[in-house]
């Protein structure tokens, strides 16, 4: 069975936890026995997101140089690599012997026509006061959203991917038997302009949209999106919570999911079985193979 893998960044970065080298390796190495586990019966892809890290090296980039920070298609591309690197090794370390992985770096199209470049809604990067959020979105036209009480942070679109560049490679690793990690953070945005010249743009493709377009294009058996949510829930976090097992696009179409937690999930989820007929799954990491299997989180089939 071929299984696309999405981790979400809380489960490869716990909230609350600081962001340091050791711990992002200690929770890698979690992240990659479940992993093995399924590369032991399953062909996998695995993608991951990239949210802490690219506003680590947002951070310091401020501090090195705050008159000339890095792109966004850069700092994605650098945290591809940093992410994947710990991924591929730590799942190496749990494979056999025999076991094969290879890291791929993934740019994927998007279009200057999607309505999220005039409506950006993606926080990035450090934390300013008003008067420190004035200088730097006049100097160098950032979008500003407020985050609580006099702190404010930039703002970047979301569009839409609309082509995974690198799927031929990838499709090739998989036919030689690779385990691959690739489309890290949704992948690295660029567009095509008139003449056909492909650029880097300033934006954040949302992960689980990646994934799910990943897991059309290779024809995969099942998506897998992995968080620190145990599932779907009703009325999350209210008196009558209640997890939801196996369901529908069409019945999760009926629920009023947090937009900025799991109602991507859910929406990538349901584009997938929709598209495919095939199975997606939502819910931790830890029990990866469970809900695979149906014994654990949410399990979208189709209608």
């Amino acid at each position: 069975m071929r299984i696309v893998v999405a981790l979400g960044g809380n489960a490869l970065l716990q909230r609350g936890q600081p962001m340091t080298a050791a711990l992002q390796v200690k929770n890698v190495r979690v992240a990659a026995a479940a992993l093995a586990d399924l590369a032991r019966d399953h062909q996998i892809v695995v993608a991951h997101g990239n949210g802490p890290q690219v506003g680590l090296l947002a951070l310091q980039g401020a501090a090195y140089a705050p008159e000339a920070p890095w792109p966004l298609d850069v700092l994605g591309a650098e945290t591809e690599g940093m992410i994947g690197y710990l991924i591929e090794q730590e799942l190496m370390n749990a494979l056999p012997a025999d076991g094969r992985c290879a890291t791929l770096l993934t740019r994927v199209e998007v279009t200057t026509d999607d309505p999220a470049f005039a409506d950006p809604t993606k926080p990035i990067g450090p934390v300013y006061t008003r008067a420190e959020a004035e200088i730097v979105a006049k100097a160098h036209g950032w979008a500003m959203t407020t985050e609580a009480s006099g702190q404010f942070r930039r703002v970047v679109p979301s569009p839409a991917p609309l082509r995974i560049l690198s799927i031929e490679a990838i499709r090739v690793l998989l036919d030689a038997g690779q385990t691959v990690i690739c489309a890290g953070g949704g992948g690295i945005p660029v567009v095509r302009d008139a003449d056909g010249m492909m650029h880097g743009i300033e934006a954040v493709i949302d992960k689980d949209r990646t994934s799910a377009l990943l897991a059309q294009e290779l024809d995969a058996d099942a998506l897998l999106l992995l968080t620190d949510v145990a599932a779907v829930f009703r009325d999350f976090g209210g008196p009558n919570q209640k997890a939801i097992a196996d369901t529908t696009p069409l019945a999760l179409g009926t629920l009023d999911l947090a937009a900025g937690s799991m109602e991507p999930k859910v929406s990538a989820a349901c584009d997938f079985v929709s598209a495919s007929g095939h199975r997606a799954g939502i819910g931790q990491l830890s029990d990866a193979r469970a809900i695979l299997e149906g014994r654990a989180g949410t399990r979208i089939l189709p209608d």
